[in-house]
């Protein structure tokens, strides 16, 4: 990755998110001495991290640093206060990445300036077991260089893809940005349900993770589409086609689901206008 001391990638917020794709940089390689963490309150892990690993700590940006890359993973709320903070370190060779939900390219352009490239990307919470889906969005003068080492930054942490129109980083946070906690749920859901046939609550909470768990693994290492891994373990007749009847009768599931999601999108719109 092209990164260097004089030119670092520069992570500002060294939060579950940021830690987890610092940890993932540095086991793909990224030298300790080209990464910079601008954090003014990092939890005692991270701080024991960053020491044991030997990566450059600092509460503010200071002002000699000029980032190659420089990622903002604070929430965004936070996003107006910090920006403005850490403007010194951003010229035309930088490649300012967002990972907060709801910031437009325009906060960033307007700024930075509008000749800065800019990358909005929307993660998600499994890259924190390097197991995540990312999805980014370029604005009109981030290179396609440029475009390869996001991608390479961001594959640390799990997969990536990139999408043609910013409007569609919405629709990312609806599916997989926010998706984490709607599979959480379903545990959630499923554990309940065995206690209402009458298992014990710790038996039913350990079932339900554990399937949960085991399925999402399955579909991760098979070829086969979710469709048909779902067709393999339904006999026709039998126990799953029963409890599929409901789940699936009038597209109940996918109904609800696309509702939800619409719902995670609007307001991710709706947050980006504020």
């Amino acid at each position: 990755m092209k990164l260097t001391a004089e030119r670092p990638l520069v992570l500002v917020g060294a939060g579950k998110m940021g830690g987890a794709m610092l940890e993932g940089w540095l086991e793909r390689g990224v030298a300790p001495d080209s990464v910079c963490i601008v954090d003014p309150a990092p939890s005692e892990e991270m701080q024991e991290l960053l020491q044991r690993r030997g990566v450059a700590w600092h509460s503010m940006l200071p002002d000699d640093v000029r980032a190659g890359v420089m990622i903002l993973a604070v929430k965004p709320q936070m996003m107006a206060s910090v920006a403005p903070g850490i403007s010194s370190g951003v010229d035309t060779n930088t490649v300012v990445v967002s990972i907060a939900a709801g910031t437009p390219v325009t906060f960033f352009e307007d700024t930075f300036g509008r000749d800065v490239p800019v990358v909005r990307v929307m993660p998600n919470t499994p890259a924190q077991v390097g197991r995540g889906i990312s999805a980014g969005f370029a604005n009109a003068v981030v290179t396609q260089d440029q475009k390869t080492l996001v991608a390479e930054l961001m594959q640390a942490v799990g997969r990536f893809v990139w999408v043609d129109a910013e409007q569609q980083i919405d629709f990312v946070t609806a599916i997989s940005g926010s998706g984490p906690a709607y599979v959480f749920h379903m545990a959630e859901a499923m554990a309940a349900a065995g206690v209402e046939l009458g298992l014990d609550a710790d038996v039913a909470a350990e079932l339900a993770r554990h399937t949960v768990c085991g399925a999402g693994e399955l579909m991760y290492q098979s070829p086969l589409s979710p469709e048909m891994l779902r067709q393999n373990v339904t006999s026709p007749g039998g126990t799953t086609a029963a409890a599929l009847d409901v789940l699936m009768g009038e597209n109940a599931l996918t109904e609800l689901m696309v509702k939800a999601a619409k719902a995670a999108a609007q307001r991710a719109k709706e947050l980006s206008e504020q």
